[in-house]
């Protein structure tokens, strides 16, 4: 399905139909998100907003009309969302970011004691500097900071994180819910 997730009416519609066409769903993976990082004083509206529709109210936007049918399955379910240790520990520049994806955290604790008498469980994931095209940003000079502070020494790879989210999508997970699992070599 292709939809801006921002948009509340453009992700009802989209979703309904694909539910009405296709079925209910089983599981969930909320990973659309964005960046428009600046200090706090020096980000313009836009930015800010931009941000906090995409990565926070995404998740309303595609959970509402994809939920109810859901539940009524009565097969239980995997939600999975991907946050971020900025969400955690906050960082430099990310104001609106790090309120985002700190909102998916609290918002998918809470849904996960909603859910968890259906048995949907609801997990996330922060991953700290994988290998994406939103990382290609950071600059030499910054890299090199960033990967003195990681343990591990190095950036993850994507598939790193997609082994993490598949097991959480698995039958193996049955027991984990309300969950913030960081994938971040250690950083935070």
């Amino acid at each position: 399905l292709k939809f801006d997730v921002a948009d509340t009416q453009a992700a009802r519609a989209a979703i309904e139909a694909d539910i009405e066409a296709n079925g209910a769903y089983y599981a969930v993976v909320l990973n659309a998100g964005i960046t428009r990082d600046n200090t706090f004083v020096s980000i313009e509206d836009e930015d800010w907003f931009s941000v906090v529709d995409t990565n926070l109210n995404g998740f309303y936007n595609v959970l509402k009309p994809a939920l109810m049918p859901m539940i009524r399955t009565k097969k239980g379910g995997r939600i999975v969302v991907m946050s971020s240790v900025s969400g955690i520990a906050g960082n430099r520049g990310q104001s609106n970011y790090a309120a985002s994806k700190g909102g998916l955290i609290a918002a998918a604790k809470s849904l996960a004691i909603e859910l968890a008498s259906r048995k949907i469980t609801v997990n996330v994931v922060a991953p700290g500097l994988i290998k994406t095209a939103m990382s290609e940003s950071i600059n030499e000079v910054a890299s090199e900071q960033i990967l003195s502070a990681i343990p591990l020494g190095r950036i993850g790879e994507p598939s790193e994180v997609a082994h993490l989210v598949e097991f959480l999508l698995s039958e193996n997970s049955a027991y984990i819910t309300k969950e913030v699992i960081k994938i971040d070599g250690g950083l935070c």
